[in-house]
């Protein structure tokens, strides 16, 4: 084959290759701002939640504290951050008498998370998260080192928690790491720190090993489910129904009033999600 043909080849797919990789950027990004501003056209989604007794925790100020109503919570300290450019919530969860403390989902912005800990006087017993994607787990190595903190993921998650630098870096953002974890938790798992319990719940569907926490009267979904909206499916490891069977049978099995804080955007509850999300709800065709 002539030179001059192979050149001319290899120039055109690589113009295919960069069209596609911008195509599924704009894609993505398109999708994360759907779910991140999804709960803005329900003003009652937030209904029955409060913060420091005022309507709606969110927004919030980064790190300021979520006080779930009185009788769903024993001696529970709540408060969240907003980490990172594709603005993950990285939740802390801590008894306030022991001040053991759970940290979920540390995605970026490790000295802020850092701060809020050492503040509030908290010992990180463990970093759980809720799945392996690089926004996600990008403070995990520096918290890890600083709390000696227990790292927890599912472990069908555990190589796309290894990949976390090469995603990143197909985003055109900074290479992020994680070390290892050191135990994978299984469905129906109980995480404590002090008189919290969480149980660990085995969502997949947006990846092959997402999970939620539950208790005191929440769920923490991850990227399962969000306020008016769903995971995206499309990635490595995604799969619509099967996302779809996780939250109809371990999710919106849970009590109207359950409240839901999810890996990015605003909280919601099940009852909420059940009847107005567009992919569960009546009307959803699914």
């Amino acid at each position: 084959m002539p030179k001059a043909t192979t050149e001319a080849q290899g120039h055109g797919f690589i113009r295919f290759a960069l069209i596609v990789s911008v195509v599924f950027a704009v894609l993505w990004l398109a999708w994360f701002f759907y779910q991140r501003y999804a709960g803005k056209k329900h003003p009652n989604r937030n209904a029955g939640i409060t913060a420091n007794d005022t309507p709606s925790p969110y927004p919030l100020p980064s790190g300021e504290r979520i006080k779930v109503r009185g009788d769903l919570q024993v001696n529970m300290l709540l408060m969240r951050l907003v980490v990172g450019p594709l603005q993950v919530n990285c939740f802390i969860v801590a008894d306030e008498k022991t001040k053991e403390a759970v940290v979920i989902d540390p995605g970026d912005d490790a000295a802020e998370i850092l701060k809020l800990i050492n503040d509030k006087g908290l010992k990180v017993k463990y970093i759980v998260n809720t799945h392996g994607h690089f926004d996600h787990v990008g403070a995990n190595k520096a918290v890890k080192e600083a709390t000696g903190a227990e790292l927890l993921i599912h472990e069908a998650d555990a190589q796309l928690m290894a990949s976390a630098a090469s995603h990143s870096s197909m985003f055109g953002m900074k290479p992020v790491s994680s070390p290892p974890a050191d135990r994978f938790v299984k469905d129906g798992e109980m995480i404590t720190a002090g008189e919290i319990e969480l149980k660990v719940v085995y969502t997949p569907g947006h990846s092959l090993g997402g999970i939620s926490l539950l208790g005191q009267g929440i769920a923490f979904t991850g990227d399962s489910l969000f306020a008016g909206s769903i995971g995206r499916t499309d990635f490595p490891g995604g799969d619509l129904k099967t996302l779809l069977r996780s939250i109809k049978k371990n999710l919106l099995t849970l009590p109207d009033d359950t409240k839901v804080f999810s890996g990015h955007g605003p909280a919601s509850t099940i009852g909420d999600e059940r009847n107005e999300n567009p992919f569960l709800n009546d009307q959803s065709g699914f």
